[in-house]
């Protein structure tokens, strides 16, 4: 399939090539050429604008599409009717990847969330969707073909724009009052072991002393204080409120993700302090 030009669009297969969807409109700016050599075909979202503040993303945010099917998520992606979500990539579980916004441009997956002080996270960051339907619908394992293409995507993305490692997050991580995804399932611990995302290995699950809502008092500081730390987006209240059981759910999801209950029990803490550690020695990325 050819652009308008007539000409076959470079670095991809002419029979790979997505057209924008139908009923995308001519607002639609046509992605001309893939930004990683990965990518298998194109399809045009017209939800994005300038990336603000910055000359380029310095963040890796992935999401889960949380549709029934991939084709309806793309669908969706590339709508123009209210309200206007796009990303830069979607990977489908057969491992194709499909490319809808230059990463030159600020695509519109993150929504209101923060990381380490930040805040309109669009202008910071990449975003991959990975087609799953999410809790909604029947949340499941990813299947090896879409992960192996996730880390490929990744790496690339990460290799070509310096991303940090403790910079590669889920939308849950950024948005945690909000957002699941990409969830429990997802196997950050695989990133990680390519160098794309802070990891270390979760601390196991044993008794003793556990904080949850209603809780107040100094532990709690302090609790908060930690998450605070490694970039959540929490107030340091004294008060186990819904923005710190959220936070830490968000951070079981991600990093300890055998049990996924929001409470504050030691091997979430010990975790959390560990990973604050490995942390450490990337301070002067900033």
């Amino acid at each position: 399939m050819s652009g308008e030009d007539g000409k076959d669009r470079e670095g991809l297969r002419p029979d790979l090539v997505r057209e924008p969807l139908a009923d995308a409109g001519e607002a639609a700016v046509p992605v001309e050429r893939p930004d990683s050599p990965l990518v298998a075909s194109l399809s045009a979202s017209p939800n994005h604008d300038c990336r603000k503040g910055v000359s380029q993303a310095d963040m890796l945010i992935l999401h889960y599409t949380g549709m029934r099917d991939g084709l309806s998520a793309l669908h969706r992606l590339c709508d123009p009717s209210p309200p206007r979500v796009s990303a830069h990539y979607v990977v489908f579980e057969d491992g194709e990847i499909v490319q809808c916004v230059a990463e030159a441009r600020r695509a519109w997956h993150a929504g209101a969330g923060s990381w380490e002080g930040r805040e309109d996270l669009n202008s910071r960051s990449i975003g991959i969707e990975i087609v799953n339907p999410g809790h909604e619908f029947g949340y499941r394992p990813f299947p090896e073909a879409q992960v192996a293409a996730v880390v490929a995507l990744a790496g690339d993305i990460v290799a070509r724009l310096g991303i940090a490692p403790h910079r590669v997050l889920g939308h849950s991580d950024v948005a945690p009052l909000r957002k699941q995804d990409p969830g429990e399932f997802f196997p950050w611990e695989r990133l990680a072991a390519e160098g794309l995302g802070l990891w270390v290995p979760a601390v196991p699950i044993t008794g003793g002393k556990a904080y949850g809502p209603g809780e107040e008092g100094p532990p709690i500081q302090a609790i908060q204080a930690l998450f605070a730390m490694l970039g959540y987006g929490i107030a340091v209240t004294g008060v186990y409120d819904g923005l710190t059981q959220a936070v830490v759910t968000a951070f079981q999801r991600h990093w300890r993700q055998d049990k996924v209950d929001g409470i504050a029990d030691g091997s979430t803490l010990a975790t959390l302090r560990a990973l604050l550690e490995r942390r450490r020695p990337e301070q002067g990325a900033d």
